[in-house]
């Protein structure tokens, strides 16, 4: 259908049209990606490891059995197709018809059903992309009263292809509504649309052996718990990268753009790329050469973890990037110098602010601790070596540099931490407690233990805030619920964190593939092996740390928490260990400090907006489908997104090389000072 020959739609038209393209596609199309080859010897080993692993280790010593089969089953299918929008029900019912042989298959090291879904994936994909192409170029009635549903648990797989071009349909006329309200309309929004579906065909035919392996793999070990994962061998490096904070490289963060575009998103400060100078952000990468030499290897259109594979090396070498800048065809080949990248945005930060008053007039000092993550090098520990990456470490100094600028209060900021190392955890505390038990440990035996700080003093003795939100998860519970049960300082944020009492541990299956110095790299799984509780004996599985002073967020309410994952383990308690408790918060404080700030946040123009924020939040939320209907979607556009917001005011704090103040962080600070004015006829905590 050319742009001249189009007409309105008609259901009739858009089958017919269906049929006469999709039959190219089936026939010509149904076939593996060209890096997908057949499971052999390595494949076997690696699966045949993982579940050993699970049926040994994991917490909840569950079998591999049919149920678990049926859970991955669910959890494979929706890794290609969370949407139900490729997948029709004779499809998942052929699946269905083999899934409780998939745990005798899997035992063997067999996994050929894997390869088997993802052909007919890609079946489905030639032929829906097929159909948006005939779609995407005709008229659409935006005058119809009629809604597309959002929420993929409210429909079924389609019983047959006329019931999947329906919804398609909407699908379609969803993402020209869409496009229209970023103002791109006309041929342009149909080019960019197109463009995209055909792009998505495309990067879904990129994976490679080791991806299908994992997301396979994933599916099983998911179906015991939602945080045990196998890495592939590239998922492996990059978690190591994370954890040490640093990478060999040019410094830039990459994405695709719809166009096969590597295009480069930020150069990092610092970075080589930074003090080369040339390399700008929304620069697109079209080649890679190695060394001053080296041949350029175009990169149109390849898979983004292989084009970063061709940029990182080790420092000290040369790599070659041809670079288009926007809006021009001209290439320019950069030649930069691989440096070691320090990853700033998910260290320790701290800064120093001035707020209320004390009895002299002067104002309060707080230092302020943002701490993304709980990260440490693994491997500089496991090698000893002398200044290896550690979150204790870094927060040492910060603290050591409170003291020496005689700050009257320190603020601890986990409310985007995810976690990370335990032992980083328990350190961590030990810098504000002086000895004493910080976390218990259950194991899949059903034996407790308890991890100690066991170094005297502290580093920080006054008086403590810990800021926590729905994100605050792991690691950063572990901190926040041991302050809350020694009653060392207070929690503030969320009405609770996200609920993750679970600790895994890492096992790399090249160490036990091949017990030789220096094992291939062969992936690893994450797996569950102990439950943590606080020295209370609670855990903060699913219920996660109750905040003593709850703030109004967005995160909230936002369905993110632990109980919200699919197959979470429950929540449990142990006995309590014996601890000795401060005297840095009561009762009678916590009462008067939320009678002050209740009153203060009725005056807040910032939270009486977050208010209203939160209430349009859930409205949203609870509607499980979207108007078609050209005004009523403006309509409903035009209410504030308050999700798009909340994602906004975080990747603006997560960039900004200062910590930002803004109406939250100065209620916060108001407690603080409230705090600070309640301790002084109070016994504190005492200093090194």
């Amino acid at each position: 259908m050319t742009n001249g020959e189009r007409a309105r739609v008609s259901r009739t038209s858009v089958w017919v049209a269906w049929v006469l393209g999709g039959a190219v596609a089936i026939g010509v199309m149904s076939r593996l990606a060209a890096d997908v080859t057949p499971p052999g010897a390595r494949e076997r080993q690696v699966t045949t490891k993982v579940v050993e692993y699970l049926a040994k280790q994991h917490l909840s010593r569950a079998a591999i059995d049919d149920q678990a089969a049926t859970r991955a089953l669910g959890l494979f299918l929706k890794s290609f197709d969370p949407m139900k929008v490729y997948f029709l029900r004779r499809d998942v019912d052929e699946f269905a018809a083999n899934e409780t042989e998939l745990d005798d298959a899997l035992r063997q090291g067999k996994i050929e059903f894997a390869y088997k879904v993802y052909e007919r994936f890609l079946q489905r994909v030639d032929e829906r992309v097929a159909f948006a192409t005939q779609l995407i170029a005709a008229e659409h009635d935006m005058t119809v009263d009629e809604k597309l549903t959002t929420d993929p648990d409210q429909v079924a797989y389609a019983a047959n292809p006329e019931e999947m071009n329906e919804r398609w349909r909407m699908r379609i006329k969803y993402d020209l509504l869409v496009l229209k309200a970023d103002k791109v309309e006309g041929q342009a929004a149909r080019e960019k649309l197109d463009r995209r579906y055909q792009n998505f065909a495309r990067r879904m035919r990129q994976f490679d052996t080791d991806e299908l392996l994992e997301t396979y793999l994933n599916a099983f070990t998911t179906s015991f718990d939602p945080h045990t994962t196998y890495m592939s061998p590239s998922q492996l490096d990059n978690f190591r990268i994370l954890m040490r904070l640093n990478l060999e490289g040019i410094g830039a963060q990459l994405q695709t753009n719809d166009y096969g575009y590597t295009v480069v998103a930020k150069v990092v400060p610092g970075g080589a790329a930074a003090k080369q100078g040339k390399l700008k952000a929304e620069d697109r990468i079209v080649s890679v050469g190695q060394g001053k030499d080296g041949e350029l290897v175009d990169v149109v259109d390849m898979k983004l973890t292989d084009v970063v594979k061709l940029i990182r090396g080790k420092a000290g070498t040369v790599v070659r990037i041809g670079v288009q800048s926007p809006n021009e065809n001209e290439t320019k080949v950069l030649e930069i110098e691989r440096a070691q990248v320090e990853l700033k945005d998910s260290e320790a930060r701290g800064e120093v602010f001035e707020c209320g008053k004390k009895a002299g007039g002067e104002p309060y000092r707080v230092g302020v601790i943002d701490l993304p993550s709980f990260y440490m090098d693994m491997e500089g520990s496991r090698l000893n070596l002398r200044e290896y990456k550690s979150t204790t470490r870094d927060v040492q100094k910060i603290l050591e540099s409170f003291v020496e600028k005689k700050v009257d209060a320190v603020v601890l900021d986990l409310r985007r931490n995810g976690g990370g190392s335990l032992v980083e955890a328990i350190n961590l505390t030990g810098l504000f407690i002086d000895e004493g038990p910080v976390v218990q440990v259950k194991d899949s035996n059903g034996t407790v233990d308890h991890y100690d700080d066991t170094v005297p003093g502290m580093a920080w003795g006054g008086p403590l805030v810990v800021l926590t939100s729905k994100f605050s998860a792991s690691a950063s519970e572990i901190l926040a619920g041991a302050v809350q049960d020694y009653r060392r300082g207070l929690i503030v944020g969320d009405k609770a964190t996200h609920g993750k009492g679970t600790v895994q541990t890492l096992k790399e299956l090249g160490e036990r593939l091949f017990p030789i110095p220096n094992p291939p790299n062969q992936g690893a799984i994450k797996i569950t092996v102990q439950q943590f509780f606080r020295p209370n004996g609670e855990s903060t599985q699913q219920r996660g740390v109750l905040a003593d002073l709850e703030l109004p967020s967005i995160t909230t309410h936002m369905p993110v928490g632990e109980s919200d994952l699919e197959y979470s383990l429950p929540f449990s308690q142990v006995d309590a260990v014996r601890y000795t408790p401060y005297d840095m918060v009561s009762g009678d404080v916590l009462k008067s400090l939320r009678e002050r700030s209740v009153a203060r946040l009725a005056a807040s123009d910032g939270f009486r907006k977050t208010l209203d924020d939160i209430t349009k939040y859930v409205e949203q939320r609870a509607e499980k489908a979207t108007p078609l209907r050209e005004t009523d979607f403006f309509a409903r556009r035009a209410r504030l997104n308050a999700i798009a917001e909340e994602e906004k005011q975080a990747d603006s704090q997560a960039d900004t090389p200062s910590i930002k103040r803004d109406y939250y962080l100065d209620e916060v600070f108001a407690i603080t000072a409230d705090y600070l004015e309640m301790l002084q006829h109070s016994p504190i905590a005492a200093r090194n």
